[in-house]
């Protein structure tokens, strides 16, 4: 999710939060520090007061959006049967234990 948003530009952390919706800033702080690790990312730190960060990816990081809009784009045209299959599944496990 981290590379989709930063596919379209240059993003702070608090835009990252809220376009990724959901994620903890323990788990994305964590990411984008691997990401940053793996030379996917660039940390940018403006010398504003507060300091602004902004979080860019990196000419590697760019070359993973190609093949991630594929799965992406598999997950989205799929996503309705994965959902059916879950409740499916989900059904079943709890009448195991109903038993």
């Amino acid at each position: 999710m981290v590379v989709c948003v930063l596919a379209t530009g240059p993003a702070h952390y608090g835009e990252l939060q809220r376009r990724i919706g959901g994620i903890s800033h323990k788990m994305l702080t964590q990411t984008l520090r691997s990401m940053e690790r793996d030379g996917l990312v660039v940390r940018t730190v403006h010398a504003t007061r507060p300091a602004r960060v902004e979080y860019a990816l990196t000419p590697l990081g760019e070359t993973i959006v190609g093949p991630l809009s594929g799965i992406l784009a598999w997950a989205e045209a799929h996503f309705p049967e994965v959902e059916e299959s879950r409740a499916g599944f989900d059904a079943g496990y709890r009448e195991g234990f109903s038993s």
